[in-house]
């Protein structure tokens, strides 16, 4: 199986790391505007690495200012497109994102939380319960004060929770926003009013959701807590905590209250599971880059689908109206005399 990559930067060598753990045997190159310290082959334009390299593969994980520019570029290919979120920026033309994809053989956004066993034991017991949604709240952040990667924002990173409670509670329902307070600032590279966080508040499928994401936050924090209503009108609770304390340690607890005290209905805790080094990072990217691997070469479905081309550009939607609807603050200035951007090291803070 041959992988292009589109972007060898640290999503792009996550990928690859992704990729090289599968059983499969595999080719990989990449293109970038300069070649990087890599033995892989170098490809200073898309149109030319497909000719020559023909990839089964494509994974695009140039930074997210360039996601819509890198996808143009892939315009009749015809295999398999994996790629960073989110889709584009707002303002963006999405009927010709999905006119650039429409010869793909598959599309899979990197939407990694979907992997993760808190997420698949949840979303089966709701389904398997017949519960509905009464509330979700999310608080989902990290730090990239001083990142030196390019970014479009808060975008980035509040389309994980909102993907994953509709994943979870929406039965195929789409969530409507209804209020947006926003903070931007000077934290990026890519100037000095970029959204970093917002506070907002939405419906999905007649249950209220609430949340708070920021890439601002000085600690990472990503949780989801739900209140269910099962068909005879008792309600279920559900805590969902994603990377805490590393990478991958993931926990989930489900439980009803009765007079005797909380009875526990589904556990999962991912934190004592042990981990190689090799696999640090990436044990929820393994398991998508497994699935993708398994459709290419053999044919198979994942055991759940891929968060497809209709998932993206619903998101990419609802990303959008955040956008205009938000209501922000006076740009915050973190670096009033200019700054010295550090070239981040540290994986957990990265992540």
């Amino acid at each position: 199986m041959r992988v292009l990559i589109i972007g060898l930067g640290y999503a792009g060598t996550r990928f690859l790391n992704a990729f090289s753990r599968t059983a499969a045997e595999s080719e990989f190159a990449y293109v970038g505007r300069s070649p990087k310290e890599s033995p892989l082959p170098y490809f200073d334009s898309t149109t030319r690495a497909l000719a020559e390299f023909q990839p089964d593969v494509v994974v695009v994980t140039v930074p997210d200012i360039a996601h819509a520019e890198a996808i143009s570029t892939l315009d009749g290919y015809r295999g398999f497109v994996l790629a960073e979120k989110p889709l584009a920026l707002p303002g963006e033309d999405l009927g010709e994102i999905e006119s650039h994809l429409s010869g793909a053989s598959e599309f899979c956004m990197d939407l990694v939380e979907r992997y993760s066993d808190a997420t698949r034991v949840l979303r089966a017991h709701v389904l398997e319960r017949d519960l509905r949604l009464v509330r979700a709240h999310f608080t989902w952040g990290k730090d990239r004060i001083n990142d030196h990667r390019p970014t479009s924002g808060v975008q980035s990173e509040v389309i994980h929770p909102l993907d994953l409670v509709q994943w979870i509670a929406g039965r195929g329902s789409d969530l409507t926003l209804d209020s947006v307070l926003g903070t931007r600032s000077d934290f990026s590279v890519s100037g000095d009013d970029v959204l970093d966080s917002v506070a907002l508040s939405a419906w999905l499928d007649g249950g209220r959701v609430t949340g708070y994401s920021s890439f601002v936050n000085i600690t990472r924090s990503r949780e989801i807590d739900f209140v269910f209503r099962d068909p005879e009108g008792e309600l279920y609770y559900a805590s969902a905590v994603y990377d805490t304390p590393a990478w991958d340690a993931d926990r989930l607890r489900v439980w009803r209250r009765t007079s005797a005290g909380d009875e526990v209905v589904r556990e999962v805790d991912t934190r004592q599971e042990p981990v190689s080094d090799e696999a640090r990072t990436i044990v929820k990217l393994g398991r998508m880059t497994e699935d993708v691997t398994d459709f290419v070469l053999r044919g198979r479905q994942p055991s759940s689908p891929f968060p497809g081309l209709a998932d993206a550009l619903a998101l990419q939607r609802l990303l959008n109206t955040m956008d205009a609807q938000v209501r922000s603050t006076a740009p915050v200035a973190y670096f009033p005399d200019g700054r010295s951007v550090l070239q981040e090291a540290d994986l957990e803070r990265l992540g």
